[in-house]
């Protein structure tokens, strides 16, 4: 597979473009083209001691500037490296093609020079938004300010090809963004949207509001390009403001709950499968456990009964430690160690079994900033 890549497109190329080639030849095993001014690519690469290995580089001397009208990347700004790159992708050259650029001209493009799938009347915007669960597909988020239904019929048609076979998600749950779980809410457009998605060869399951989009409630979120765009740029604001407000976050609470994340486990609903016994019994083994000590955490019937049991034994300050610090490690993971967290583990009474060495400094810092 060979990806083409505009190497000039987006605020910190060509480097970091170039950083990302370099990766995904070597953590995908595709081949990928950098579209732009051969001269500075080699120039960038040489500089920052990056390899070129597995890129090939597609010669376009100009670069398509942010601020330009979309429409004149057709005629003014052929030469440009979004242009040649998208024209490469229709000539057979490549692919995909991947750029940071202009989003107005990257549709202007994808419709007049890479061209629409027969019967695809819209391109649409489509990012992949993060939940307290899975990711979902968002569609339309700005391509399209004005929609007509037969549009979002055909927009969750193609998300959920896309959920389904990028994303490996079984039958993705399409759902019609609105200002109303009933069907009898919202405009024309989603009242006549909602009969024919009803109708359509997709697992629709009616309408969300934007507060249920966090929870995951639904893998294609279809929407028009203006309702679309207000949805994503609050999504991405809120982010930003999380980011700025929390420099750390202090987790708390009953070992039962806080146990999970221990094995990666992150939806700590108690109707969800536990798996506490296993767990445990996994690190008290590492601390030293014998087999008929383990034998007997395992035959326990609650997480509150082990604890009792655990309590008697040697090192049980040991087996709370261990499971505090790789809860510690799995959520630091997660949030791709963007915070500082600290993480104590409590038992119902509120006496606390663990708690990880961030906690002091989680609250330092809460104190410098109060």
């Amino acid at each position: 597979m060979n990806i083409l890549i505009d190497a000039f497109g987006g605020d910190n190329a060509p480097l970091e473009v170039i950083r990302g080639g370099a990766r995904a030849v070597q953590e995908l095993g595709v081949t990928v083209t950098l579209v732009g001014d051969e001269q500075k690519i080699r120039a960038c690469a040489e500089k920052n001691r990056l390899p070129l290995d597995g890129m090939e580089i597609l010669h376009a001397p100009a670069v398509f500037d942010i601020h330009e009208e979309p429409t004149s990347l057709l005629k003014q700004h052929a030469d440009t490296s979004m242009a040649v790159g998208m024209q490469a992708l229709h000539d057979g050259k490549g692919d995909a093609f991947v750029c940071a650029g202009s989003t107005g001209a990257l549709l202007v493009g994808a419709t007049f020079l890479v061209k629409r799938i027969a019967g695809i009347k819209r391109a649409a915007v489509a990012p992949v938004l993060p939940t307290e669960t899975t990711p979902f597909l968002l569609i339309d988020g700005g391509a399209n300010n004005d929609c007509r239904p037969e549009m979002l019929v055909q927009f969750a048609i193609m998300g959920s090809a896309y959920m389904q076979n990028v994303m490996h998600v079984d039958k993705p749950r399409v759902a019609l963004l609105n200002v109303g779980a009933e069907e009898t809410k919202g405009r024309e457009l989603e009242l006549e949207s909602y009969v024919q998605l009803a109708q359509a060869p997709v697992n629709f399951i009616g309408n969300i509001e934007a507060r249920e989009l966090p929870a995951g409630a639904a893998d294609v979120v279809v929407t028009d390009g203006f309702t679309g765009n207000v949805a994503l740029k609050l999504y991405e604001g809120m982010g930003k403001f999380m980011a700025h407000q929390m420099k750390g976050n202090l987790f708390a609470g009953v070992a039962g709950k806080l146990m999970k994340p221990a094995a990666n486990i992150f939806y700590l609903h108690s109707h969800t499968a536990g798996g506490q016994r296993e767990i445990l019994c996994t690190h008290a083994a590492l601390a030293g456990a014998t087999t008929a000590q383990i034998q007997q955490l395992y035959a326990c019937n609650t997480t509150t009964e082990m604890q009792e049991l655990l309590a008697k034994m040697p090192f049980s300050d040991a087996v709370w430690k261990s499971i505090a610090e790789a809860a510690l490690e799995n959520c630091q993971k997660r949030t791709h160690g963007t915070m500082q967290i600290g993480l104590i583990l409590l038992d119902r009474t509120g006496t606390v079994l663990a708690e990880t060495e961030q906690v002091s400094q989680v609250g330092k810092a809460w104190c410098q900033d109060a």
